[in-house]
């Protein structure tokens, strides 16, 4: 066989790998066309810049800026109604106090001053904001300390004293919506935008004003340290938003102190950014902290059916964890739970102190509860043999009672023991009955025999139907004791 017949390849095979090789090409191209349309369709989905507004932005930004008059009042009464809300513990009336507030102006200004060079904005904005913040707090003590109405303390005010990770994510994003907002054409929302900004700041500043008021410094800087958290994040998201927009550079005639106030601008954005992200980076931590102890205290001390467990206390700073049982731990259960401990990364160098009461171990409640259950048998047969006793008595009274009316009585006498339970039957408002046989004399001459019924009714009953009743008695006493005569008396 020749070399050429080697490599003979029929036309048939030549047109399927070349059919093969246009396949693969078209395959690619769609999955190209697809690529760009869907980058296409999120762009147009996401991208803001082109509806964006920019001198009515930056316009309406700076006339925000001012706080005097008519917006200072309204600032006024709107911490007011957030003051009361935190007190009432109403979440309801928090949300209406934000829907007044107008405390979005300064923040805006600083982050927009930052972001395109403006020194005169920035100052005003940084003047106006600790005004706002001076009458938020002044406003905030006079009510608290004034109209202390009720337990203060509420769940609504405790959750502002001890700043979280949730709070800083409400404050950012809050902020970011705020921006995107404030910078699309012909937005005229502008109570949205007020609690954007209200949801992050008024009740921490109701809640330092609270602080004030009841002289306790905890609360106040907690509420301090979280108003100044979200104020920072809130401004942090304005200049991100219109650094993206590439709003444009304040122009400064001078060059030189163009790039002066861009260093100054520059070096204030780096130093106030320090204390929040060492704050948020803290908080972020201890949230680490917290959830892995509440799953291992879930997981792994809870769920033992063998533990009497009572609570817990975490001490973040020394890596101590304290558990508290109600009854003896064993030395097996305490290595268990230290190993356990150690698959959660944030708390695995924990050590724990694991406090048992031995004086109440199992074995002694079980002893306990047998020795209250023989006493109960005890009591129990001690009051049977005295219900006995006075069952007895009662018989030996009833029996007295016979024998002393024998003896007592004619040969026409009626028994005073029957006599009195009809009684009691027949006139159930009775609460009192007796009767007995009474000489009188009228002339002081001759003498009658009368027969008296002493009687007393229940103080609920009417005059109107006690006289009936005794009328009805009177009768049925003369067919009884069969007189003539039957006087009634009230006791």
């Amino acid at each position: 066989m020749s070399e050429e017949s080697k490599f003979d390849f029929s036309e048939e095979e030549i047109k399927k790998d070349a059919a093969v090789e246009q396949s693969k090409e078209a395959v690619k191209q769609d999955a190209k066309g697809l690529w760009e349309s869907t980058k296409k369709f999120l762009t147009e989905l996401l991208d803001f810049r082109d509806d964006t507004d920019r001198d009515a932005t930056i316009t309406a930004i700076k006339g925000d800026v001012s706080f005097k008059g008519a917006t200072a009042w309204i600032l006024v009464c709107s911490i007011m109604v957030a003051s009361v809300g935190l007190n009432a513990n109403s979440t309801a009336v928090v949300i209406g106090a934000m829907l007044i507030s107008p405390l979005m102006g300064p923040i805006l200004g600083i982050g927009m001053a930052i972001a395109i060079n403006d020194i005169d904005t920035l100052r005003r904005s940084l003047i106006n904001l600790t005004t706002m913040i001076v009458l938020s707090l002044l406003t905030a003590f006079l009510f608290f300390k004034f109209f202390p109405l009720g337990n203060q303390e509420t769940s609504e005010l405790l959750g502002r004293v001890k700043p979280d990770i949730r709070d800083v994510l409400i404050a950012f994003f809050g902020g970011l919506a705020l921006i995107i907002a404030r910078t699309k054409k012909g937005t005229i929302a502008s109570v949205i935008f007020g609690v954007a900004i209200a949801t992050a700041l008024m009740p921490p500043l109701c809640t330092a004003g609270y602080g004030l008021a009841d002289g306790n410094w905890a609360y106040f800087w907690g509420a301090m340290n979280l108003f100044t958290i979200n104020t920072i994040f809130i401004a942090l998201a304005t200049f991100i938003v219109l650094k993206v927009l590439r709003f444009p550079m304040l122009k400064y005639a001078n060059s030189a102190k163009r790039r002066r106030i861009a260093r100054f601008a520059a070096l204030v954005a780096v130093l106030v950014m320090i204390y929040p992200t060492i704050t948020f980076l803290r908080v972020l931590k201890n949230s680490g902290l917290e959830n892995d102890y509440n799953s291992f205290i879930v997981d792994e001390v809870q769920s033992n059916r063998e533990l009497w467990f009572q609570n817990g206390t975490p001490n973040w700073e020394e890596k101590t964890i304290a558990l508290y049982f109600n009854g003896e731990v064993s030395d097996a259960t305490i290595a268990d739970l230290n190993n356990e401990i150690k698959n959660y990364d944030e708390i695995k160098d924990f050590e724990l102190d694991i406090k048992g009461n031995k004086n109440r171990g199992f074995d002694k409640v079980v002893d306990a509860y047998d020795r209250a259950i023989r006493d109960l048998d005890q009591k129990d047969l001690i009051i049977t043999g005295l219900q006995n006793q006075v069952e007895d008595l009662k018989a030996s009274i009833t029996n007295l009672n016979k024998q002393i009316e024998s003896k007592n009585s004619t040969v026409n006498a009626v028994s005073f023991t029957n006599l009195s339970r009809d009684a009691k039957v027949r006139f159930n408002d009775l609460e009192f009955f007796g009767y007995s046989k009474m000489l009188e004399s009228k002339d002081f001459i001759n003498i009658d025999t009368v027969t008296v019924a002493n009687v007393r009714w229940k103080v609920s009953i009417e005059d109107s139907i006690v006289l009936v009743r005794e009328r009805a008695l009177q009768k049925w006493l003369k067919e009884e004791l069969k007189v003539d005569t039957v006087l009634i008396r009230r006791n």
